[in-house]
This record gives structure tokens, C-alpha cells and sequence, in this order.
């Protein structure tokens, strides 16, 4: 009763900046400066990662220098570990054998009619793979030069477009498939796409051509692009009424179950299953 008094005696004005500040355009409002935040705060760590590379930071540069002249004696002591490597670096790995698995998985979520998955899907692959090539373009990063080197890579080094379009893809199969993976099994998929983006790096650093800082660029950009897309994917769940949905679980579990749920009609909500 006291708190019923209390709220009746608010002034109108108050009672009117609550009212406008607590419904479906302010909590849209919220979620989407919650995202920038934290787009942003995943973004900095390749920020200060490009900021030394281009300043040629000495301690980067020593650690660039002397990991590929290590793996490089190790390449030429080893010409069939190098043979395995170009193998999964230039055809398993390789960006147009991921991006033709995207492309895959996008025409599958389009015959189960899941459009918005697809459409996320294929965005952050396409995203991952332009703002890789414009960044590549502006550092202008010149790649390793080795003597006798055990393989040739054309274009710019920084950021590798191996590693960012390893991290990109594997981010997609793994946030799209889950659902489909029993839960005990679900470790596995985890495993396979981390040997996939580690191994990427490492194939690309031991054959020569790209430094580590490239890798490790590439793998903070692309976590950077999952990171926004997946954001704006669960801020349309959100807005359509579903439940939210930890990493684990995948981005849209419905999937699991038959076709992907379409949107509501507008201004009509959903209630969270």
C-alpha cells in the first residue's frame, strides 16, 4: 500500500521519463549500445596489436624475427613436415575450402527456411573476408623474406587472411551446428574448430610467409567480426521475443527442432519457450 501511495505521487513528468525509458524502443536502445561497448572492447586488443606493428615495436619485432627463423631451419631439416603443412594450409584450411563450407551451410539454412541465419551466416563470412582485404591493403605489411624459403604467398602479410578467415568460419559452423551436436559430443566440435585455427597459424608462421603477429592479428580481427554479427543476431531475438542464448547452446537452438521459428508480426511478442 505505501509503495502504491509513494508511486502516485510521483509527478507526471516523472512517471512519463519512466514510462518512455522502460519500453521495447528503450530496451532496443540499451541493447544496442551495449553491443558498440562491446564490439569496441573487442576490437582493442587488434587495435594495439596494429599500433605495434606499425611502429615496429622492437620486442614484437624480435619475437616475429626470431620464431620465423626458428621454424624456418625446422621447415628445411623437414621437407615432408613442410609437404604436410602446404597440404593443410593450401587445400583443408585453405580460405576458399572454409568459405565454400559456409556457402554450404548457408544454402542448408535456407532449404530449412532459418533466412535470418542464413543471412547472418553469410554477412560475417563476406565481412570477415572485405574488412581482411582493406586492412591488408592499408598496412601494406610487407611478408617474411627467408633465405631459401619452403613457400610463396602473394599480397600483403598483416593480418593473416588465413588465420581471420579460419577464426570467421569456424565461428559460424560452430555457433550454427551446435544445436544439431548432443550435448555430450559437443566438446568435439569445440576441438576440431581450435585445431583448425591454431593450425592455421602455425602452418602459416613455420612455411614462411607470414610473421606471428599477422596470425595473431588475423585470429583478433575475425573474433572482432563474430563478436559484432553475433550481437546484432541476438539483438533481433531479443526484439522478436526469444530467449537468450549462451555460447554453448549455440545462436539459434530452435534449429535443432525443425525450421527456424519466424519473427512474430510486428508489435506482437513472442514468449520465451
Amino acid at each position: 500500500m505505501a509503495q502504491r501511495t509513494a508511486r502516485s505521487r510521483r509527478p507526471a513528468a516523472v512517471r512519463a521519463f519512466l514510462v518512455r525509458h522502460s519500453g521495447p524502443d528503450a530496451a532496443f536502445g540499451r541493447r544496442m549500445v551495449l553491443a558498440v561497448a562491446v564490439t569496441a572492447v573487442a576490437a582493442v586488443p587488434f587495435a594495439l596489436a596494429l599500433v605495434l606493428v606499425e611502429s615496429r615495436w622492437p620486442p614484437l619485432y624480435r619475437l616475429d624475427r626470431a620464431t620465423a627463423e626458428r621454424l624456418h631451419g625446422a621447415a628445411l631439416a623437414h621437407p615432408s613436415w613442410v609437404r604436410v603443412m602446404d597440404f593443410f594450409t593450401g587445400v583443408v584450411w585453405d580460405p576458399v575450402t572454409l568459405r565454400l563450407l559456409v556457402g554450404a551451410l548457408v544454402v542448408w539454412l535456407l532449404t530449412r527456411r532459418a533466412w535470418r541465419l542464413a543471412a547472418w551466416a553469410g554477412v560475417t563470412s563476406a565481412s570477415g573476408a572485405l574488412i581482411g582485404f582493406l586492412v591488408k591493403n592499408v598496412v601494406e605489411r610487407a611478408r617474411p623474406h627467408l633465405p631459401e624459403p619452403v613457400a610463396h604467398a602473394p599480397g600483403f602479410s598483416f593480418p593473416s587472411g588465413h588465420a581471420m578467415t579460419a577464426t570467421t568460419s569456424a565461428g559460424v559452423l560452430l555457433l550454427v551446428l551446435l544445436p544439431l551436436v548432443p550435448r555430450p559430443w559437443r566438446p568435439v566440435p569445440w576441438l576440431l574448430a581450435a585445431t583448425a585455427v591454431l593450425g592455421v597459424g602455425y602452418t602459416r608462421v613455420a612455411l614462411g610467409v607470414h610473421w606471428v603477429s599477422d596470425v595473431v592479428g588475423g585470429w583478433l580481427l575475425g573474433i572482432a567480426v563474430i563478436t559484432a554479427t553475433t550481437l546484432a543476431f541476438e539483438a533481433w531475438r531479443a526484439d522478436t521475443g526469444r530467449p537468450r542464448t549462451a555460447v554453448g547452446e549455440g545462436l539459434e537452438p530452435e534449429i535443432a527442432v525443425g525450421s527456424a521459428p519466424e519473427a512474430p508480426s510486428e508489435g506482437v511478442s513472442r514468449p520465451a519457450s
